[in-house]
């Protein structure tokens, strides 16, 4: 809805703009602008008779095979492997039981928990942690940015690592003292820039991971997060989540 609406206002501004110095692309503006009205009408009007929420899993379990993820018994995704990250699903509002088990495998779970979700909210369900103590962090994701501009968060999924501060190289701090399971509010980032991010030690210029040619793209939102170990394999990485 908010991109209809950015873009709607765009091309009434370019049709305004070309109305006396160019009958064709004034035109041609108008036309855009009246087709992004008329997707804003057809959004509202499916709005009204949707309150369902959005949900996708990520599996951030460095340890942890391969998983079979069921919700209310029904099983939603087969075979998730680590780094994976599903595709939005539209989920009725309201409580939801996950169960996470090996692929394959519908002896026993290895995760189970409850879920609320809000009508028309957005969300993503995070496996983490060691695979003896999985958890699911359920994060509410924001993923339209205002027109023009970048929104970034951090997210610490290392189990192993100690609380950390992202910053710029040579530059800002964007956020810190994050530890592990915790997911930063969203900042602005900057857009068509190449960034050289680091990972340091939190309070310290102790550098653990260094992450080149970071680009975020305008109207898109990001999760950056931190995954797998510091002191043994998969080793520690960084990965770029758009919402």
């Amino acid at each position: 809805m908010d991109r209809y609406i950015q873009k709607a206002v765009m091309y009434d501004l370019l049709a305004r703009y070309y109305q006396y110095k160019d009958w064709d692309q004034h035109e041609k503006y108008m036309r855009k602008h009246k087709e992004y009205v008329e997707k804003i009408v057809k959004s509202r009007e499916e709005e009204r008779d949707d309150d369902d929420g959005r949900v996708r899993l990520f599996h951030a379990s460095p340890d942890t095979p391969a998983i079979d993820v069921y919700m209310n018994g029904q099983k939603i995704l087969r075979n998730m492997k680590y780094k994976q990250l599903s595709q939005y699903m539209k989920i009725p509002k309201g409580e939801h039981r996950i169960d996470v088990y090996p692929a394959g495998h519908t002896s026993s779970p290895i995760l189970s928990q409850t879920i609320n979700v809000l009508p028309k909210m957005t969300y993503t369900l995070a496996v983490i942690g060691d695979v003896h103590r999985l958890q699911l962090l359920p994060i509410l994701d924001h993923p339209y940015a205002p027109y023009g501009k970048a929104k970034v968060r951090f997210a610490h999924f290392s189990p192993d690592a100690p609380a950390v501060d992202i910053a710029l190289r040579n530059g800002d701090v964007l956020f810190r003292n994050v530890s592990f399971g915790k997911v930063t509010d969203y900042i602005d980032a900057p857009v068509n820039e190449k960034l050289y991010v680091d990972v340091r030690v939190a309070g310290t210029n102790q550098v653990v991971l260094s992450i080149p040619n970071v680009r975020f793209q305008p109207n898109k939102s990001y999760t950056v997060v931190a995954v797998g170990y510091v002191s043994r394999t998969p080793s520690l990485e960084v990965l770029v989540l758009e919402s």
